[in-house]
């Protein structure tokens, strides 16, 4: 397991620069695993207490499996690694961590899009997010492009939508534990359109 102090959804990119060494042991064992043939992942939770360095964090049990699709290890021993989220998690028990966070997890369903339903609340959150990127633009504060192009495939539209829409980190969290892709998105576009109405007074103030 990797406590991260962000929250990974499925289908989204991970890269990390790891330099602890209990985080340089996993990467061993992942290299390991992938010399045998297996893939290469971890789980990633929310830090809900502490900081990513230095361990005593206590965390989140609703995460996602990254498998990492890249590993470099640099001269002085540490790595840079590039990988995906796949599959959501949630955590039944945490082990020592001897020698880096474990934990005895069971695989979450996977959520999966119903057009009659899905579609309209798709659009809407769609809709939503893109407003919201488009005011964090005019204010000039970072974020990912309004016109950013989203998967073909819907199921990984929603969590495309879910990872770039400028939310916290805790409201980023309960839409990664959401049961399924309508309310996914209904939650979604509700969080959406209230941060846009932050946003737009903001800019309105300034």
């Amino acid at each position: 397991m990797f406590p991260l102090g962000t929250v990974l959804f499925p289908g989204m990119p991970l890269t990390l620069h790891v330099f602890e060494p209990r985080y340089r042991a996993l990467m061993a064992d992942c290299i390991a695993a992938a010399d045998r043939g297996e893939p290469p992942a971890f789980g990633v939770v929310l830090i809900e207490r502490g900081t990513e360095v230095g361990g005593g964090d206590q965390r989140f049990t609703v995460g996602t499996v990254a498998r990492l699709t890249e590993i470099a290890q640099l001269p002085d021993g540490r790595y840079v690694t590039m990988g995906v989220g796949t599959r959501r998690l949630a955590v039944q028990a945490w082990l020592p961590d001897d020698p880096y966070p474990r934990a005895e997890v069971e695989d979450l369903d996977d959520v999966h899009f119903d057009p009659a339903l899905d579609q309209p609340l798709l659009e809407r959150a769609e809709a939503a997010v893109r407003r919201c990127l488009a005011l964090k633009a005019e204010l000039g504060e970072p974020a990912a492009p309004a016109t950013v192009e989203l998967a073909g495939e819907p199921e990984a539209a929603a969590w495309q939508l879910a990872a770039i829409a400028p939310l916290g980190e805790l409201d980023k969290l309960a839409l990664l534990g959401t049961p399924s892709c309508t309310d996914l998105l209904d939650r979604l576009a509700g969080l959406a359109d209230e941060e846009a109405g932050v946003l737009a007074f903001r800019l309105g103030s300034n």
